[in-house]
């Protein structure tokens, strides 16, 4: 009896393993099949396509307005080329030397000219009355002509001197620092200079560029991000720069946050007659969006499509940056809120294409 119960009970665990793989092998393709399905229910629509190159990302009405997207008109404008010039801060030691010889030989001809009317004049009298019946002799006549020749040799010796002294003042800091140099009393220009009140720079620009007088350009000292400085020119400059090559000009400024021998960077617009103005668009700063160290910008070509464009920011204007492209015009719309969504659109894109690769 005990046999027949043993028998019969194994017989029935062997039937519920049989039937449990049974179910699971039949059933597999069936669960496959449902999970399929669900994926395909839930798949994310693709969104991007290419089209010659150019990726465009399409996003229907509703969905632009739950995610916020929101354009922009832009607007056109012109852009004048500038110049970025490189000068450095002098040192006016020599000038100031060669401004204290040239008062001191003007000094001492005066002085000079002084001794020689006296000269003169002695040797004229004395002259006259050598001739009156020998009153004074041969020898205190040409004693007295020799004083008069001695004194008229210092002046000329003086004056050569101070204009040999002008002359290289001319040559070294040219015409303009030259007469300031020579003045006295010193000018109210060279008083700045003297006092430190003001430093003196000097600036080298392309050989084809040109400045006007009266002109005033913004220097900042080169790395550092101070507030720009505004330098008044003084006039072309006979001086080079031996590190670079183009044509100098002396600007002033305040001494303030300027020291000799510092160096200044320097923006300023193209003066030149062969430079024009350039048209084109103003691109918003919270328009551009930033992509594999690149700027671009999202323009709305229709109600969903939208294309990703790239831009410059070599032009930096009041609230964004100037750009001449033939994609951007005058009265196109691109996206100043929005974009990084725009962009991670695409991303997902690049993920599922390397998927199915």
């Amino acid at each position: 009896m005990n046999r027949k119960v043993a028998l019969i009970v194994g017989l029935q665990a062997f039937l519920i393993i049989v039937l449990f793989w049974v179910l699971v092998f039949y059933g597999k393709d069936e669960y496959d099949s449902y999970n399929q399905a669900q994926e395909e229910e839930v798949a994310t629509p693709n969104r991007v396509n290419e089209n010659k190159g150019a990726t465009i990302v399409t996003l229907s009405l509703e969905t632009q307005k739950q995610s916020d997207i929101q354009t922009a008109s832009l607007s056109s404008s012109q852009h004048q080329q500038s110049l970025n010039a490189l000068g450095n801060v002098i040192s006016i030691d020599t000038l100031i030397e060669l401004r204290t010889r040239y008062l001191n030989a003007k000094a001492n001809a005066n002085i000079a000219r002084a001794s020689l009317a006296n000269s003169k004049q002695d040797f004229q009298r004395m002259q006259s009355l050598n001739k009156d019946d020998r009153n004074v002799s041969d020898q205190v006549m040409l004693a007295a002509q020799a004083a008069f020749k001695s004194d008229q040799a210092k002046v000329q010796a003086a004056e050569t001197e101070a204009n040999n002294l002008n002359d290289t003042m001319r040559q070294t800091w040219g015409e303009t620092l030259a007469n300031e140099a020579t003045k006295e009393p010193a000018s109210a220009n060279l008083q700045a200079l003297l006092l430190h009140k003001e430093v003196l720079i000097l600036i080298t620009l392309p050989a084809d560029s040109n400045v006007k007088a009266g002109e005033s350009i913004n220097v900042v000292p080169t790395g550092t991000k101070t507030k720009s400085i505004s330098a008044k020119l003084v006039a072309a400059s006979p001086q080079t720069d031996t590190t670079i090559q183009g044509r100098t000009y002396y600007f002033r400024a305040p001494a303030e946050n300027l020291r000799a021998g510092m160096r200044v960077s320097v923006e300023m617009k193209d003066a030149s007659n062969n430079t024009k103005s350039s048209n084109g668009v103003t691109i918003p700063a919270n328009a551009v969006v930033w992509y594999a160290g690149k700027p671009w910008v999202y323009k709305k070509q229709d109600d969903d499509h939208f294309i990703r464009l790239p831009i410059k920011t070599d032009n930096e204007m009041s609230g964004g940056w100037f750009n001449r492209s033939e994609q951007l015009a005058a009265g196109d719309n691109v996206v100043i809120n929005g974009a990084q969504l725009l962009l991670s659109e695409e991303f997902k894109y690049q993920i599922k294409n390397e998927n199915q690769d």
